[in-house]
This record gives C-alpha cells, structure tokens and sequence, in this order.
C-alpha cells in the first residue's frame, strides 16, 4: 500500500511537471512536443523499476516494421501501454475519446501530436469522418497510427471480442498490422493496488500484411493476441 501512494504521488507529479516544462513547445514544431511524450514513456517505466521494482522486458523486437506504412494493434490491460509503447515506436498517432481533447493543457497536447478523436457509441457528423480523417492522417505522415481493438482497458483474464472498427481501419489503409500482446494488467490494473516485484512482457508479433478480408484480419488478430497473452500469463 505505502509503495503504490509513493508510486503515484512520484509518477503523476513527474508527469505533471513534463506537461509543464514542455508548454511551451505548443508553439513550437510538433517533433518537440512528441519527444515530451516519450519522455513521458521513459518516466513511466523508470517509476515502475525504481519504486516498484517491476521488470520490463521487450520481445519480438525483430518483427518491428521499419520499412513500410503500418498501423500497431495492441491489447489493453492497463494505463501503462499508452505511456511506455512511445518509446517503442515512432511517435504512435493515438485514437481517444473525444472527451479527452476538452481538458485543459492535456487536451492541447494531443491536438498538438495530432490524436484523432471519435466520440464512442455516438452517430455524430465526426465519427462518419472518422476513417477519412485517419487514412488523411496516415498518408502525410511516417509516424503509426495504434489502436485498441479491445476498446477499452480489460482484466487480463478477459476475453473480449475485438471491436469491428479495427478491421473497418485495416481495409481503409490497406498497410501491414504490427500486432503487440501486453500483459500489463497483473502489475498496473484497471482499478486496484498495483503490483510490485512482477514482469510486465511486451510481445511484438510478426506483421500480417494488407490484402485480407477485414473480417478474416480482425479474427486472425484476435487469436493471435490472446494466443500469446495465453503463453505470457
């Protein structure tokens, strides 16, 4: 109990003080603004070793694309792969709920990095832009969109069926998927104490390529991630 208070009371007034040493930057090139975030990345797995004595361990690190437009799938246990997966890749373009781009100084920020929004479960003249927006986004930059196909944080027991849009993404940008499975949740839960002296195992899986059915791609995804969170837990 004491190591989770000191854990967040380090970790949120660390990123707080990010937030503020980089305001500045929201006037200057965006590339400023997205190292702030993996900075912040860097902050969040320092935090974890340090005070909680968490190990942190990366494989696949061989199927990580570099030579070609791809978006990240990724599972969702916790708030830990949002943080730490931009010091993985190149500055990830992130999908997020609208909600979020109304808070203050925090919503400024991810309209600065150029987060796409969508409002959940709504019909609204933006979500039927939605796709359009992502695929404009996608074609003028070298950065990967990531998305959660769980579409929420889940236990890392649960099992649910990944959300129809990520197919709906892969048909709209036709480029390769980097699946990565994420077994965050047993050390940084959705709700409760966080856990100390675990593993957190980050798995980059080999790509699947364009060209497949939408339906087939979110099946084959599905059992690819929960097959190795299956071999991870």
């Amino acid at each position: 109990m004491l190591r989770n208070l000191i854990f967040s009371i380090i970790f949120f007034s660390g990123i707080i003080f990010i937030s503020i040493i980089f305001l500045p930057a929201l006037i200057l090139p965006q590339k400023i603004v997205l190292a702030g975030g993996k900075l912040m990345g860097h902050w969040a797995g320092f935090c974890l070793k340090s005070i909680l004595s968490v190990k942190i361990k990366i494989i696949g690190k061989e199927n990580i694309i570099y030579d070609e437009k791809f978006f990240i799938a990724a599972s969702h246990q916790s708030m830990f792969e949002t943080f730490y997966l931009q010091t993985i890749f190149n500055a990830p373009v992130f999908i997020l709920k609208k909600e979020l781009m109304l808070i203050p100084i925090f919503g400024w920020y991810l309209k600065k990095i150029g987060s796409i929004s969508i409002k959940r479960n709504k019909v609204t003249k933006d979500n039927l832009n939605f796709f359009e927006d992502i695929s404009k986004m996608i074609n003028k930059t070298e950065r990967p969109l990531i998305i959660f196909p769980q579409g929420t944080r889940v236990k890392p027991d649960e099992r649910p069926i990944f959300k129809k849009g990520v197919g709906r993404i892969y048909d709209e940008l036709k480029i390769s998927c980097q699946p990565v499975a994420i077994n965050s949740g047993y050390v940084w839960p959705k709700k409760g104490l966080k856990q100390s002296n675990k593993d957190i195992t980050i798995s980059i899986l080999p790509k699947i390529t364009s060209g497949v059915d939408k339906n087939e791609f979110t099946k084959n995804l599905e059992q690819k991630i929960y097959s190795e969170l299956d071999k991870l837990n």
